[in-house]
């Protein structure tokens, strides 16, 4: 019966704040990708509303929207790298399950060596099954 607790170590409780945020950063470039997706399409209402109020921007005015969600997108992406490597150090084993507990009972996370990698500089993949 122990064997089956082991996810409640309290020794693994920095690995699971990783994981938690990892897991909410990847919601977020989610959600952020959404935005950019519809971008165009909210743009096209946006002007829509506004010639049939005949309504223009103000002159020199430019739209940042797009550049912020942009740059936003970037560094979604590179929290989640950095997590990623910062989760893979953290674990005690590769290539192999480890179980967590990310508040719903026992949940499993491994790194996984990319086939075809070199030897000198394998590449791992990170997985996480909640």
């Amino acid at each position: 019966m122990s064997s089956n607790l082991n996810y409640l170590d309290p020794a693994l409780q920095p690995l699971q704040d990783k994981i938690a945020a990892y897991l909410t950063a990847e919601k977020e470039l989610e959600r952020a990708q959404i935005e950019a997706a519809n971008l165009p399409l909210d743009k096209a209402q946006e002007n829509a509303s506004a010639s049939a109020f005949e309504q223009r921007p103000p002159t020199g005015s430019y739209d940042q929207h797009p550049d912020e969600l942009q740059q936003q997108l970037e560094n979604l992406r590179d929290d989640l790298t950095l997590l990623r490597r910062e989760i893979i150090g953290m674990l005690p084993a590769l290539d192999e399950w480890v179980k967590v507990n990310l508040g719903y009972g026992p949940s499993r996370v491994g790194a996984f060596r990319i086939t075809g990698t070199p030897d000198e500089e394998p590449q791992y993949e990170l997985r996480v099954i909640q």
